[in-house]
Order: structure tokens, then sequence, then C-alpha cells
């Protein structure tokens, strides 16, 4: 048996092809792959979209038409790691501003309920270093919706 990649399936009830053109849409380097169509069956119309396969920083993604029973929840969610705070400002108002939903924290939903964690790089290091600094970045994080990487650094120095 040779095993060759994994590729992750988003289910959605009858949008597959537009969630996957949007996230490409979204993402540098971003690609659109194959996409399948139902042949006549009871589930579909035939033609209609069964699998739009796409790719985010070289990973391999698919999106299923596969019906209503299986709504996203939070327990699932994808993080992109953003070193400047344009990168954070571009994903975070291109999924809110298109239907989604702000959380806190850096989380948002997209419009059809996935979620997703923008967070920078500078957020991540400030947690992982201990400390009093990474107590007050936790803090401050704990405010936010969109996360300001500026307001990250200036509470780990302890500013402000």
């Amino acid at each position: 048996m040779a095993i060759t990649g994994i590729t992750t399936f988003l289910w959605f009830d009858t949008e597959a092809l537009a969630a996957a053109e949007f996230y490409v849409s979204l993402f540098p380097g971003a690609s659109m792959g194959n996409v399948s169509y139902y042949p006549e069956s009871p589930e579909r119309p035939a033609g209609s979209v069964l699998v739009a396969e796409f790719s985010l920083f070289g990973q391999a993604f698919a999106a299923l038409n596969g019906g209503p029973q299986f709504p996203h929840s939070e327990a699932i969610s994808f993080q992109v790691h953003c070193d400047t705070q344009d990168e954070i400002d571009h994903l975070w108002d291109g999924i809110v501003g298109h239907g989604g939903a702000e959380s806190m924290c850096g989380w948002c939903k997209d419009r059809w309920g996935i979620s997703w964690q923008i967070t920078p790089r500078a957020l991540r290091e400030a947690l992982s270093a201990g400390g009093d600094g990474a107590r007050r970045a936790f803090e401050a994080m704990m405010t936010m919706r969109k996360i300001d990487i500026a307001a990250i650094e200036a509470a780990r120095r302890g500013e402000g």
C-alpha cells in the first residue's frame, strides 16, 4: 500500500463550488482543482456539483455537496497564521464581510458556518513565551474580536 497524502473534506448542502471558489480567492497561491458532478441519482440532479477540489498553501481540500444533514460547528476550525495586520485585515474582512460573522479572540465564521482563526504569529509567540508578558497578551486577546497586533505587542511589553 502506498499512502500518498491526506485531503480535508468539507461537507456542504449545495454550496461546495461557491465555497471552494471563495476560499481560493482569499489566499495567495491557492488554486482550484477538479470539479466532479453527480450522475443521475436520487440524491441530486444529474450534472450538479458533487465535489470541488482546491488547494490552500499546498494542502489539498475538497468541498462535497452532500446535503443538509451535517452542519459545521466550532469543534473544527482552520487557523491561518499571519505576519502583518494587513494580512489579518484582508482575511477577516473577506470572511466576515462576505456573509460571515465575528466571534472572539481572532475567531470568525464564514457564510457557510466554517470557523476560522485568523492568528498573528506575534500572538502565538507572545503566548508561548510564558511569564507576565504572555499573561498580558492573553488578557488583551480576550477583549478582541479581530486581533490587533500592535495592541498585543504593547500588552506583552506592559504598555497601555
